[in-house]
């Protein structure tokens, strides 16, 4: 992976674990450290939904290739986060891992699919090529997505949707957040 502005690799990962380390040392006592995953809402908020080409067909590009991505509604992790709480003896001194569902960039599509009514291809692209598409943030999001599909059953391994679903019984998959959300997903 490039460094990005001649210090960091991924600044999502590197601000994170400086962050956890600050707050471990000044709180000095046992805490419960939650890890989230992929916001699907990222689809909403950051323009990463599917986008129509010049033939009307929708393309949903990832730079995954066939990897997992471990994602969550972001309205899920307070659940979770709850959950934890409500449980956290059990986890006290652990970090603890959540996501709805580990899915590939085709599943998603397929998912997609089905939620417009209308065929998303899935685009999977390299990371080297995501970062040239010239929006701000695409070299430290290609970073991101590389790191995710080149440690995948790593970062997917410590995601575990069934803690989740423990935590919150009302966690959601990708099917069940898009019914709720389709129609605030921009297409283009």
């Amino acid at each position: 992976m490039p460094t990005l502005h001649r210090r960091v690799q991924g600044a999502h990962f590197d601000a994170r674990a400086k962050r956890i380390r600050c707050s471990a040392a000044r709180i000095r006592r046992p805490s419960v450290w939650p890890l989230t995953s992929f916001y699907w809402d990222n689809l909403i908020h950051f323009g990463m939904g599917p986008k129509q080409g010049p033939d009307g067909t929708l393309a949903f590009t990832l730079p995954m290739g066939e990897a997992r991505l471990p994602g969550i509604a972001a309205e899920d992790i307070g659940k979770c986060v709850l959950g934890l709480m409500k449980k956290r003896d059990a986890y006290l001194g652990t970090t603890v891992g959540i996501a709805g569902e580990h899915l590939t960039g085709s599943q998603m599509a397929v998912a997609l699919t089905k939620a417009f009514g209308r065929e998303v291809r899935y685009n999977a692209v390299s990371p080297e090529v995501y970062r040239t598409f010239g929006f701000p943030g695409a070299d430290e999001l290609g970073n991101m997505f590389q790191f995710k599909r080149d440690f995948n059953a790593a970062f997917c391994g410590a995601r575990n949707p069934v803690i989740a679903r423990t935590l919150n019984p009302s966690l959601q998959t990708f099917a069940q957040w898009l019914e709720g959300n389709k129609n605030q997903i921009p297409l283009s």
